[in-house]
C-alpha cells in the first residue's frame, strides 16, 4: 500500500510540475511554431542531448496521460524529419503508453476487481481470447483518445508484452500521419486539418481490417479442417443426435419443435444415466431411507419411536417401479410422437456429416446430416486399485441391478468417495441397515462446499450411522479367508476395513471412445474440447452434457442441449455462447445442501470484498412445526450492496428453496426485491425472505434512522 501511495504522489508531482512550469503552453501548435527556431539551434549544438531530452519528455507526457502528445508527434517530424522523427515518436509513444498501462494496472486493477469482480472477469475472459485484435483495432482509429485506451487496458488482464507490441504496430499509421505533417509545420493552421474526414474514414476502415482478417482466417481454418472430406450435396437429416440422456433428449426435442428433420440414436435405455442409474433411483431410495429414519425418531413428532421392519427387496422393487413410472416421459414412443426419429443402436461418426449406426436388431444404417450433436454422457470412474477387479465392486450405475434381489441391505458396505453421490448413498444405506464406512482421501467430504457445510454434512451422515473417514487414501483391495478388505493409509499407517460390498463413487468420466472421435481428430482432454458455442474441431459437430462439462448435472446437460440445437440449426444466422453464470446444484443428503453462485471459499479465492448474511432455520416457524430446525441460509453479497453473488442453503427442501435465489440472480434482482415479495405463511420459502431481512437489518441507514427518531420525538411534543 505504501508503494502505491508513493507512486501516486510521484505521478501527481509530475503533473503539478508540468503545469507549474507552463510546459503545457509549449505543447500547443502556436507554442511549437514559436519555439521551433530555438529548438533547431539546440539540435545543431547538441543533437544527441536534444534527441534524448525530447524522447524522455515524450515518454513522460504519455506516461502521465498529459495533453500534448499530438504536438510532440508533430515536433518530431519538424525537428528530426520523417524517418528519424517516426522512429523517435513511435518508440517514445509506445514506451510511455506502456508505462501508463502499468501504472493503471498497479494502482487501479485490484480496486476495480474487488468492486466489479464479475464484470472484470468477463472482460478478462474476452481479452484473453480477442484482446490483441480489439487493441489493434482501437490503435488504428485515432478518434479514440489513446490515453484512455492506455488506462482502461491496464484494468484488464492483457499481458504487458502483448500490449506493447500491438500498440507499437497499431499506432504506427497514425504516428506516420502526424510526423509527416510535422515536416510541413509552417503550413499547418490547426490539428483538425491534419485529420480530415476522409483520413478518419480511411483509418476507421483500416481499424475494421483485423476483424475482417479474423473472419477470413476462420474460413480458411474451416476449409483446412474439411479438406480431406467430400461434403454431401444433399443430407438425409438436418441433425443427428447421439445419446438419449438429458442433453440428447433436449437437443432432439428442440430440433423437432422447429420442424427440423432429426434422428436420435441411443443404444441403451432412453433417459440416460439420470433416469436409469442416477438421479431417479437415488432419490427414490433416499426417500425410503428417510421414512425409516422418521420411524426411528418418531418421538420428535409426539409418536412412539420404533425400528421399522421392512424388506430391502421391496425397497429396491419400489426404486425400479419409480424408474418405470417416469420412463414414459423419456420413451421412444413419446419422442416419436414429438417428431423425433429414434433409432436403437450404436453410432459412429465416419466423416463430419456421416454417421454409421449398428442397430440393436442386427441391421445397420448410414445417415448424413448438416449437424451432428454428441451427447453420450459419462460413466462412473473406477480407480485402478490393485485387487479391485478380483474382489469386485459396484458403482452408482450397477448397484441397482445387483442389489435388486437382496433381502437385506449389504451388511458391511464401504463407500469410496466423499462427493455428492457417495454421501447420498452412504447415508441412505446406513439408514436401511448397512454398516457403512465412507472413505475420502481429502481432509473433508463435499470439498467444493464451505468448510462449515462439509462439517455439517459429515455430522449429518455420522448421525445416520455412517463412519466417515477423511484423510484416508485407498491403496488396494484384498481377499483372505473368504473375506474382503480394502487397505487404506492414514497418517502413514495402513489400516484394513472389511466389507461385503464396495461402492465406487469417486467421480464420473466422459464416454469418449467408440464414436469415431479419434479417427476424426476431435480433441479430447477428459472431456470433448469445444468452444463457447459447443462446437468441436468441426464447426458442424457439437457436443453437450457430461461429455463436455464443466458441470456434470442433468439440468446443465439440458441447458447445453438448447444451445447445441439452436447453434447447430441456426448458427449460420446467429450463434449463442453458453451461459454458465447461474448454475444451481443440490446434494440430496438429509438435510439437503443446495448452492448457486459463489460460496465463501470462492469469494476468498477470488479476492472479493464480500459480506455474509445468515438466517438460521431454528428461527423459522414452519421448520419448528416440523421439528426440522437444523440448517441455515448463507448469502454472499458485495459489501453494502444487495446484489446476490451466491447462496448456500442447508435444510429440508433446500433444493426447492434455492430456486428463488436462482431466479433472482438470473434476472439481476437483489435481496431488497426478495424482501419486498409476499411469501405465504407458514412456509419454508419464508426463510428466503427472512434472510433478505437479515441483510436489510445489517445494512440499515443509521443516519436516516437517527433523524427519524428525532422526528418522532418532535412529533410527540
Amino acid at each position: 500500500m505504501l508503494k502505491k501511495l508513493l507512486l501516486l504522489i510521484v505521478a501527481l508531482l509530475g503533473v503539478g510540475l508540468f503545469f507549474h512550469f507552463d510546459i503545457h503552453q509549449l505543447l500547443t501548435l502556436d507554442g511549437l511554431k514559436g519555439s521551433m527556431e530555438e529548438f533547431s539551434q539546440w539540435r545543431e549544438q547538441s543533437p544527441l542531448l536534444v534527441i534524448g531530452g525530447f524522447f524522455l519528455l515524450y515518454v513522460v507526457v504519455t506516461a502521465l496521460s498529459l495533453p500534448g502528445a499530438a504536438i510532440l508527434t508533430l515536433a518530431a517530424g519538424a525537428l528530426f524529419g520523417l524517418v528519424e522523427g517516426l522512429l523517435v515518436a513511435s518508440f517514445a509513444s509506445t514506451i510511455g503508453a506502456t508505462l501508463a498501462f502499468l501504472v493503471s494496472r498497479y494502482l487501479l486493477r485490484d480496486v476495480v476487481k474487488k468492486r466489479f469482480p464479475e464484470r472484470l472477469s468477463a472482460i478478462d475472459a474476452g481479452v484473453e481470447k480477442e484482446g490483441s485484435f480489439y487493441l489493434f483495432t482501437l490503435r488504428l482509429v485515432p478518434v479514440f483518445p489513446f490515453f484512455l485506451i492506455n488506462l482502461l487496458m491496464g484494468l484488464t488482464a492483457i499481458k504487458s508484452w502483448t500490449f506493447y507490441w500491438v500498440s507499437q504496430i497499431g499506432m504506427l499509421a497514425g504516428t506516420f500521419v502526424f510526423v509527416n505533417a510535422g515536416t510541413q509545420l509552417a503550413q499547418i493552421d490547426s490539428l483538425s486539418g491534419i485529420l480530415s474526414l476522409d483520413l478518419i474514414v480511411s483509418f476507421a476502415l483500416l481499424g475494421v481490417f483485423p476483424l475482417i482478417a479474423k473472419a477470413i482466417i476462420n474460413v480458411l481454418k474451416k476449409r483446412k479442417v474439411y479438406k480431406n472430406y467430400t461434403k454431401p450435396k444433399q443430407f438425409d437429416r438436418n441433425m443427428i443426435v447421439i445419446g438419449g440422456g438429458a442433453g440428447g433428449l433436449v437437443t432432439s426435442y428442440i430440433a423437432a419443435a422447429v420442424k427440423a428433420k432429426v434422428t436420435l440414436i441411443e443404444a441403451g435405455e432412453m433417459g440416460g444415466d439420470c433416469l436409469n442409474y442416477g438421479c431417479v433411483p437415488s432419490k427414490a431410495i433416499i426417500k425410503s431411507a428417510k421414512v425409516t429414519e422418521q420411524f426411528k425418531h418418531a418421538d420428535k413428532y409426539g409418536l412412539e419411536s420404533i425400528s421399522p421392519e421392512f424388506s430391502f427387496k421391496k425397497v429396491m422393487a419400489r426404486v425400479h417401479q419409480v424408474i418405470a413410472d417416469i420412463a414414459p416421459h423419456d420413451s421412444v414412443e413419446r419422442y416419436t410422437n414429438l417428431g423425433v426419429e429414434v433409432l436403437k443402436g450404436y453410432a459412429k461418426i465416419i466423416d463430419p456429416w456421416t454417421v454409421e449406426i449398428k442397430l440393436n436388431d442386427g441391421g445397420s444404417q448410414t445417415l448424413t446430416a448438416k449437424t451432428i450433436v454428441i451427447a453420450t454422457g459419462a460413466r462412473p470412474f473406477v480407480p485402478p486399485l490393485p485387487g479391485i477387479e478380483e474382489t469386485g465392486y459396484v458403482t452408482s450405475d450397477t448397484l441397482w441391478k445387483k442389489f435388486a434381489d437382496y433381502n437385506h441391505a449389504p451388511k458391511k458396505l464401504v463407500v469410496l468417495g466423499g462427493g455428492p453421490i457417495g454421501s447420498e448413498l452412504a447415508q441412505s444405506f446406513a439408514r436401511l441397515g448397512s454398516s457403512v464406512t465412507q472413505v475420502e482421501m481429502a481432509d473433508r467430504i463435499m470439498i467444493k462446499e464451505d468448510i462449515e457445510v462439509s462439517e455439517f454434512a459429515s455430522h449429518a451422515l455420522q448421525a445416520s450411522g455412517v463412519n466417515v473417514l477423511t484423510n484416508h487414501q485407498a491403496l488396494r483391495c484384498e481377499a483372505r479367508d473368504g473375506k474382503k478388505y480394502i487397505i487404506v493409509k492414514h497418517q502413514e499407517q495402513e489400516l484394513e476395513i472389511e466389507y461385503d460390498e464396495l461402492l465406487c463413487a469417486v467421480g464420473r468420466s466422459a464416454r469418449l471412445t467408440g464414436y469415431g472421435l479419434e479417427e476424426l481428430g476431435i480433441e479430447t482432454n477428459r472431456t470433448i474440447v469445444t468452444n463457447e458455442y459447443l462446437e468441436t474441431l468441426y464447426p458442424n459437430i457439437f457436443a453437450a452434457g457430461d461429455i463436455v462439462g464443466p458441470y456434470q448435472f442433468t439440468h446443465v446437460a439440458a441447458h447445453q442441449g438448447w444451445y447445441a440445437a439452436v447453434n447447430g440449426l441456426f448458427g449460420n444466422l446467429k450463434k449463442f455462447k453458453v451461459d454458465y453464470r447461474v448454475i444451481p446444484w443440490t446434494t440430496f443428503i438429509d438435510p439437503e445442501v443446495a448452492r448457486v453462485g459463489l460460496n465463501e471459499q470462492d469469494a476468498i479465492e477470488q479476492g472479493i470484498d464480500y459480506e455474509i448474511t445468515r438466517f438460521e432455520f431454528k428461527e423459522l416457524d414452519r421448520a419448528i412445526t416440523e421439528s426440522a430446525t437444523q440448517g441455515f441460509i448463507k448469502v454472499i453479497t458485495p459489501k453494502g450492496k444487495d446484489k446476490i453473488l451466491g447462496v448456500t442453503v442447508v435444510s429440508e427442501h433446500a433444493g426447492d428453496l434455492i430456486a428463488e435465489f436462482v431466479l433472482a440472480m438470473k434476472h439481476g434482482l437483489g435481496l431488497n426485491k426478495i424482501l419486498g415479495t409476499i411469501h405465504s405463511y407458514p412456509t419454508w420459502a419464508e426463510g428466503n425472505k427472512y434472510a433478505a431481512g437479515e441483510w436489510k437489518r445489517a445494512n440499515a441507514p443509521q443516519t436516516v434512522l437517527n433523524w427519524l427518531e428525532k422526528y418522532h420525538t418532535w412529533r410527540r411534543g
